[in-house]
């Protein structure tokens, strides 16, 4: 490289350590040393807002737009994103194409009681930001009330234990990055609550006519995470899914095959629509493109009777 490498990432404690994996990875494959990378914390609108659903103001695009813009002028040269909190649509002039290897992708529960979803009292409340866990956590335990939680893993897991909500949903792979796996009372398997599309992974963004970063960025991708990403995120393409669009997304490779299994919910949580496919691996675009389609076909066929 010519130039000292920037990275961009929120500035959540959480956000800074998926940078710093970023950095350890490049360091790691690339002839680079610790000074020739920089963190650079960018505060997003996402984070600025604090207790409100963020459907309500733009949606995931409130994670990543300053980020983004900051890549747009060259303040940066790679942005940091959580797969999950990333909007389906690529922002023009920017590539999203590498991925670092999967975290866990499950939901995990973290109650005051240590009681596990089922067994927490009726009226009970539920924290969680997310429409598409709010319909699934109904739908295993309907008594419970949903509240809505904004704000960081700590936050989140503070407010907890001042009484505010009774449990909260996070995602595994937060948790253990931030070695709070102590903190867990139940983990959902991906069949008892499928996850947002890319939960657990950090996905790289650059601009698309940047060849020398693109070619840096190719040395650590990991070639399994990017064909489960783009499985899932084409779902999300085709469903044009957001915080609003209730959407989970799950895939894995077994063998020479990768199975895809989605589901989307009705705006009120009423209706749930779902799908699994079984192909070879190197439909991994195609499957996810024809999942969105028929989940969106099933839809809009329920709501035409």
């Amino acid at each position: 490289m010519t130039k000292k490498i920037i990275i961009g990432s929120r500035g959540s404690k959480l956000a800074l350590l998926y940078a710093q994996k970023v950095k350890d990875a490049i360091i790691q494959n690339v002839n680079l040393k610790d000074e020739d990378i920089e963190i650079k914390s960018i505060t997003t609108k996402g984070d600025q807002l604090k207790d409100v659903r963020l459907s309500e103001f733009g949606g995931k695009g409130l994670f990543s737009s300053n980020i983004e813009k900051e890549l747009q002028d060259k303040s940066i040269d790679i942005a940091v994103h959580a797969l999950k909190d990333l909007p389906a649509i690529e922002t023009d002039g920017l590539l999203t194409d590498t991925f670092l290897k999967r975290s866990d992708p499950k939901e995990i529960l973290i109650s005051r009681d240590k009681k596990k979803l089922k067994e927490l009292d009726a009226k009970s409340v539920v924290g969680t930001s997310s429409y598409r866990r709010e319909f699934q956590i109904k739908k295993i335990k309907p008594d419970v009330n949903c509240k809505l939680i904004r704000g960081n893993v700590d936050t989140r897991i503070k407010k907890l234990k001042e009484g505010h909500y009774d449990a909260i949903i996070l995602s595994s792979a937060g948790i253990k990055c931030l070695k709070l796996e102590n903190e867990i009372t139940e983990i959902f398997s991906t069949e008892e609550i499928i996850p947002s599309a890319g939960q657990g992974i950090i996905a790289l963004q650059c601009r698309e006519n940047d060849k020398e970063i693109i070619s840096l960025l190719k040395k650590i991708n990991h070639n399994e995470t990017y064909k489960r990403a783009h499985a899932e995120r084409n779902i999300l393409k085709v469903l044009e899914g957001d915080c609003e669009t209730a959407v989970g997304a799950h895939s894995i490779i077994d063998g020479d095959n990768i199975i895809v299994e989605a589901e989307l919910f009705s705006l009120d949580g009423s209706k749930r629509f779902y799908e699994k496919k079984i192909v070879k691996i190197e439909k991994f675009r195609e499957i996810g493109k024809e999942i969105g389609q028929i989940l969106k076909n099933k839809s809009n066929n329920s709501y035409k009777r």
